[in-house]
């Protein structure tokens, strides 16, 4: 498959420049990153106290997906009569004010409303960083690029969780905390030394054409999502059915984070060197096989967080690597389109993961990893079905 022509160009910019376009880039990422691994378990933990079930907690989580359904499919459009800076401002500062606004609203079924709003701002950071980042990309090193890019993301999913670890759940502060460090990027993004592309409005937006190009990348996109969701919001609750005290069950998700921050380097550096689609469907059938493991070794802690920490580096690997065959593949227009459309059906998979993962350990005691083993492995089936297509 041949990459499409670009449909415009951001001016060459300095070195200096496309350093620091990328750092701040990576550092809206890594906010992305933040802003949802605080809010996910926060939120979560927070409605168990309240008295709510997993299913009712899986749902709220799925009001996020909801956030992600409706904004996605106008990406293309708004990116191209709005530009990328200024959408990415204004998606920074929305998620802090309803990262503020949960504390504060007197009756959690409030929340749902709210969860739907952030989940529409996050999505905006997570396709536009996505697209912006493989802009300023060179192509012999495109998939460290891509690393370093999912590992701050990575880095932000993990500080979430710590940022928990050191207020616990209760009251306003964790919420407000995620919001201050929210805006701070505000100030990097708005920056004239950072170069920001410009994009042309798309002759064809149907988002079937954007999946016909890239079947895998959607298939990764919608495991990435459903997994992801499920973990964030349900893992802590997981651990906390099987014996683990709150603070120890939220520092598994740093361990899996901290997995995908450090294991992303040596990926990416496979991701130069050898085949990717390979690379991804080996990575696909090692995190099936891995989170099995996690009923065996949940009783002995520095055990379980070992397996979680080489997990998340494989899982997050996979879709480390399709970011980098899609960004090699396609330009302009295509480009944004196709992550828009990963965008829209991020939301498919995170809509349908945590409700699936929360009926699933509400039907027996280990759901959680039984439903990711699962999850993998029907990835892996559609993946050789669909065959090296991207």
């Amino acid at each position: 498959m041949t990459a499409s022509t670009p449909d415009s160009h951001a001016p060459a910019a300095p070195v200096a420049n496309r350093m620091l376009s990328m750092g701040a880039v990576i550092a809206t990422a890594t906010l992305f990153g933040l802003t949802y691994s605080l809010s996910a378990p926060l939120i979560a933990i927070d409605l168990s106290e309240a008295g709510f079930g997993e299913t009712m907690i899986g749902l709220n989580a799925a009001m996020h997906a909801v956030g992600v359904l409706i904004v996605a499919p106008l990406l293309p459009r708004i990116v191209a009569r709005t530009g990328p800076r200024r959408l990415v401002i204004t998606a920074l500062v929305v998620a802090a004010a309803m990262l503020a606004l949960f504390p504060a609203m007197p009756s959690v079924w409030l929340w749902f409303p709210l969860r739907l709003i952030l989940g529409g701002a996050t999505e905006v950071l997570f396709v536009l960083s996505e697209t912006w980042i493989n802009t300023l990309a060179d192509e012999r090193s495109r998939a460290r690029s891509m690393a370093i890019y999912t590992a701050s993301m990575s880095l932000g999913f993990a500080l979430g969780p710590l940022i928990l670890t050191v207020t616990g759940s209760a009251g306003a502060l964790p919420f407000l905390i995620g919001a201050v460090l929210t805006l701070a990027a505000v100030p990097l993004i708005a920056s004239r030394k950072v170069t920001a592309p410009h994009f042309e409005e798309p002759t064809v937006s149907n988002p079937l054409r954007f999946i016909r190009l890239a079947p895998v990348a959607i298939g990764t996109t919608v495991l990435n999502a459903a997994l992801e969701t499920a973990g964030m919001s349900l893992l802590p609750l997981y651990a906390m059915t099987h014996g683990w005290v709150e603070a120890e069950a939220t520092t598994l998700l740093s361990a899996l984070m901290f997995g995908a921050i450090v294991l992303q380097l040596p990926i990416g550096w496979l991701g130069d060197k050898v085949d990717r689609m390979k690379l991804v469907l080996s990575l696909a059938v090692l995190a099936g096989l891995g989170s099995l493991l996690w009923p065996f070794v949940l009783h002995t802690a520095w055990l379980a967080n070992t397996v979680l920490f080489l997990w998340g580096g494989l899982f997050v690997g996979i879709y480390t690597i399709m970011l980098t065959v899609v960004g090699s593949r396609f330009k302009g227009s295509d480009l944004v389109g196709i992550y828009a459309v990963m965008g829209l059906v991020w939301g498919a998979g995170a809509l349908v993961g945590p409700t699936l993962a929360g009926l699933a350990m509400d039907l027996v005691p280990h759901g959680l990893p039984l439903f990711a083993a699962a999850a993998c492995g029907l990835f892996v089936v559609y993946m050789l079905r669909v065959g090296r297509d991207t």
